[in-house]
């Protein structure tokens, strides 16, 4: 049975980790050293990386991981990664641990920035959205556009309901505040904020979420709900149609202090 952890690294960064108790791979690994530390815990051997985008807290331990272990490393098609790479775009698959995932193109925190989703890990859905998605957020637009953006969020929100989304930052709580402050009365982004809390006092990390969860309580999935779309409007009064209010709910959060 395949087992998921996730792995803190640098302030707030997490590592993904999968093994079956024999084979390992590890997903943004930003750092090695709290890969090889849980390998060496964990007797395992590291098989393969996979990365969403090309940014330095996601590549970094590539080299150092590949080098020590002679890894797999796989990633987006387009974009500048440690080689060498097994480049991957929308509608390939890649077989790891007995399981199958797809992958998908999902542009706008970087121009080719993708995603993994297994239909069945354990029973339930699986996805690796790196800094596409994050819980009650989403990840700010470097290279893309908010139409990328928007559009690929949308194809995120999409997926199964039960769909466990492990995003690769602990930003959850920063982004319930900002949430709050665009939806103050939405029940089930309170309820969402006390738990998480109720983690965090605790040590344990607030992810992965879900899709479902999503949907309730992350404003960027939710700029058509009309009491969303009306508190956009009141920062910015030219915001109508979806993509300008995401575009405004984008600026509006780049500024929320």
């Amino acid at each position: 049975m395949p087992i998921l952890h996730a792995l803190p690294a640098f302030a707030d960064n997490y590592i993904w980790a999968l093994h079956d108790g024999q084979d390992a791979w590890v997903v943004d690994p930003g750092d090695p050293a709290p890969v090889e530390t849980w390998l060496a815990q964990e007797g395992l051997k590291l098989s393969g990386i996979l990365l969403t985008h090309h940014h330095a807290d996601h590549t970094g331990g590539v080299a150092a991981l590949r080098e020590a272990h002679g890894a797999r490393v796989v990633g987006p098609a387009y974009e500048v990664l440690p080689e060498p790479v097994q480049r991957l775009s929308a509608g390939d698959r890649i077989e790891l641990l007995g399981r199958t995932f797809d992958v998908l193109e999902v542009p706008g925190h970087t121009a080719g920035h993708i995603a993994y989703y297994c239909a069945d890990w354990e029973g339930t859905p699986l996805l690796f959205c790196g800094d596409t998605l994050f819980s009650g957020g989403c990840g700010r637009l470097f290279e893309g556009t908010p139409a990328q953006m928007l559009d690929s969020l949308d194809r995120l929100s999409a997926l199964p309901g039960a769909t466990r989304v492990c995003c690769t930052h602990e930003y959850t709580l920063s982004n319930l505040r900002f949430a709050l402050a665009v939806e103050p009365a939405n029940t089930a982004l309170q309820a969402y904020q006390r738990h998480c809390r109720a983690l965090r006092e605790h040590g344990q990390p607030t992810l992965p979420s879900t899709v479902e969860r999503e949907r309730a309580i992350n404003p960027f999935l939710r700029v058509r709900e009309p009491q969303v779309a009306q508190a956009i409007h009141q920062q910015e009064p030219g915001a109508s149609d979806p993509v300008s209010l995401f575009a405004a709910l984008r600026r509006w959060k780049d500024g929320f202090r």
